[in-house]
């Protein structure tokens, strides 16, 4: 009878995967001994690891411009790195290595941006998108990058006022996009996205402001699905929608050429996850140039804002099973020496589910269990997996220490759970690490930030 975790996995996926295998019955993700990882830094402990970052941006890229190949599409392809995603220094050092753009929400973004310019690693040629609701130091902030020279900056108006007040602060000629406010799935609780400009608007705001306006230059329409890029008729329905703004936008506004889909590839919350990527490229490809072409319009230049699918496979989370409770004759809890609600807020706030796995003990019996967090809030918990509703884990012993990882957490985590700030119940934040490969390919890790400490917590509470 196969009752080992290994042979549990090893039933239901098809394992190891290029991310995920055992040495020694002890999990490596990419190539990383988690152990050594444990037995040199301790847990619980967040870590990135760099590389895929870059891996990612790359394949994004290749998928598109064999897309654009195939189809013998006319104009080209914009990597953008969406910075709300992960604002971290070490992000962006990494992002910028592949000849990307980048993405800002808010008034903050642009002195980012700014610091990235001094040390060259934003160029003249770096476009910077500008999306949000911009209030006035927002406003101010980009006014100011397109004063000091910065071209590539293209501000998207989210609505109508912001026109005027960039007009009458910019110096010169500068270029704008529009945001297409899109129509939500049924299942929402509004009919249309709060940001942008709706779809039958725009051509006539287009007629009667911008084009008489002496200084803007349309640029870019840009179009984004909340629930992301799925091959499902919702998405297709409102790509064509947008198209069909697009073609009839573009037969009155010359300058027009580029067309931004916005983010939304998702990254692999299960062993069990599939996408086709290439197909989905290629999809939006297609269709863009048949629409393109059935209304005599030249097909636009394409730019994605990527952010969850450029930094979530980098990040993970490893925590150690403190203690297992049997609160009743089902219900075994096993409490880990942390906080979901602190440290991976998306399991509590959108009940989002990471890939979860143990580090150790793969060749141990395994149990049904829950998992509790350590605050007193009773929302603290993880009780299900993406694949199915139940969480397996080694059979727990006190005397054989249990620690188990979360994968593919890079994305949002730190700054929804206020990183470096106060936490409920006062848990604190655990140690982060940085995980790079040296030019020889060989790892290397580094602390990056030290777990919080109550001189942190009663110096933020004024104590």
């Amino acid at each position: 009878m196969k009752t080992k975790y290994i042979d549990l996995i090893e039933q239901t996926f098809d394992f190891p995967q290029e991310d995920f295998n055992l040495t020694n019955n002890q999990l490596n993700f990419h190539g990383i001994d988690l152990t050594e990882l444990i037995a040199t830094y301790g847990a619980p402990l967040k870590f990135t690891y760099l590389p895929k970052i870059s891996e990612n941006i790359n394949r994004a890229k290749q998928w598109f411009q064999e897309a654009m190949v195939r189809h013998n599409y006319g104009g080209k392809y914009n990597y953008c790195y969406c910075t709300k995603s992960s604002h971290f220094k070490f992000i962006l050092d990494e992002v910028l290595l592949n000849n990307v753009h980048i993405e800002t929400s808010s008034a903050f973004d642009i002195d980012i941006v700014e610091s990235l310019i001094k040390t060259g690693q934003i160029t003249q040629d770096t476009y910077v998108l500008c999306n949000g609701f911009k209030r006035a130091q927002y406003l101010e902030n980009i006014v100011r990058l397109i004063n000091n020279g910065h071209k590539a900056c293209i501000p998207i108006l989210d609505n109508y006022d912001e026109l005027e007040l960039l007009t009458e602060a910019v110096n010169h000629p500068f270029d704008i996009g529009i945001r297409i406010a899109s129509e939500e799935e049924p299942k929402f609780e509004f009919y249309t996205s709060r940001l942008g400009i709706g779809y039958k608007n725009i051509v006539p705001y287009y007629e009667n402001f911008i084009q008489k306006n002496p200084k803007a230059n349309l640029k870019m329409l840009h179009f984004f699905i909340n629930t992301g890029i799925q091959d499902q008729s919702y998405y297709w329905n409102e790509l064509m929608k947008c198209m069909k703004v697009y073609v009839a936008l573009k037969k009155v506004c010359p300058t027009l050429d580029s067309l931004n889909i916005g983010g939304g590839f998702p990254i692999k919350n299960s062993l069990g996850f599939e996408y086709d990527y290439a197909y989905m490229a290629d999809e939006i490809i297609g269709q863009i140039k048949s629409a393109c072409e059935e209304a005599q319009v030249s097909v636009p230049n394409i730019f994605t804002e990527f952010g969850s699918f450029t930094v979530g496979e980098s990040g993970g989370a490893i925590y150690q099973i403190l203690h297992q409770k049997q609160q009743n004759d089902r219900e075994k809890w096993n409490m880990i020496n942390s906080s979901f609600i602190t440290t991976l807020p998306d399991t509590w706030a959108i009940n989002k589910r990471f890939i979860m796995l143990p580090i150790n003990r793969w060749d141990d019996e395994y149990e049904r269990v829950l998992l509790g967090g350590l605050t007193c809030d009773s929302d603290d918990y993880y009780n299900s997996e993406q694949h199915v509703n139940a969480i397996y884990l080694p059979r727990y012993n006190e005397e054989k220490p249990l620690y188990i990882g979360f994968f593919n957490t890079g994305a949002y985590q730190e700054s929804i759970g206020g990183f470096g700030g106060l936490q409920h119940c006062l848990i604190p934040q655990p140690k982060h690490i940085l995980i790079e490969r040296d030019a020889k390919g060989n790892l290397k890790h580094s602390l990056f930030k030290e777990q919080q400490t109550a001189a942190d917590f009663l110096a933020l509470l004024g104590y």
